[in-house]
């Protein structure tokens, strides 16, 4: 949990393996806000999220003075607004509607979630070509961060923090059909960033663990058979 900046009741409600999740926590460390996290349930959704995001009904829910934000992408410009005089600076965080930022979060969040369930083995797809629409985004790395550390520049940004927060699935996928996904060998510029983006202070401790993920993708998969089955 963040903890530098006073902030006014600032709650995420989501969970610890959501990727959109992780994307409002990262984006709350990095202006420094302090936040409270409260855990969804594994199946079942909790009555503050029911009430926060009644239509979706989806996490998460980014709850700032009682006020509920949803959608990963509408809370990261959200937070960048509403906490514009805390932490860094980052200007890149108000980029989804500029080319080429806003091309290739869109293409992150329509392709990686499908992507990834085909690497995963949990739907039927061509696995070569999931590994392909990951590895697309070695050209957004090249053409967003023009030779510097992060699709920002020099820090993490807007772009950095959408599909930086796939990087645990990827090692999951990666764990569980032993291949790589993002490797030196056929993305050594992406690698190069991945590792850069997950030593970063703001990221870190909020980056899950691949074999945690894979364990959690189990009992998800088991929890959702069983309440299929009930009557």
């Amino acid at each position: 949990m963040a903890s530098d900046a006073a902030a006014p009741d600032v709650r995420v409600v989501g969970g610890w393996a959501s990727p959109f999740v992780m994307r409002v926590c990262v984006a709350l460390r990095l202006k420094g806000v302090a936040y409270e996290f409260l855990q969804e349930e594994l199946v079942k959704k909790i009555d503050l999220l029911l009430a926060s995001n009644p239509v979706h009904k989806k996490m998460p829910v980014l709850l700032h003075g009682g006020r509920p934000v949803c959608e990963s992408l509408v809370i990261l410009q959200y937070v960048d607004k509403a906490f514009a005089g805390a932490g860094p600076p980052t200007p890149t965080m108000v980029r989804p509607r500029r080319p080429p930022y806003r091309f290739w979060a869109e293409y992150t969040d329509a392709k990686l979630p499908t992507a990834l369930q085909t690497l995963r083995g949990m739907i039927d797809g061509d696995k070569a070509e999931a590994a392909e629409q990951a590895a697309a985004l070695q050209e957004a790395f090249a053409g967003c961060s023009e030779g510097r550390h992060f699709f920002a520049g020099d820090d993490v940004g807007f772009l950095d923090i959408v599909l930086g927060s796939y990087v645990g699935w990827f090692r999951a996928a990666e764990k569980i059909t032993g291949q790589p996904v993002l490797d030196e060998t056929r993305t050594p510029r992406l690698a190069a960033w991945v590792a850069r983006f997950c030593a970063h202070e703001a990221v870190g401790d909020v980056m899950p663990d691949a074999g945690r993920l894979v364990e959690f993708g189990e009992a998800l998969r088991a929890a959702l058979a069983a309440s299929a089955s009930r009557p």
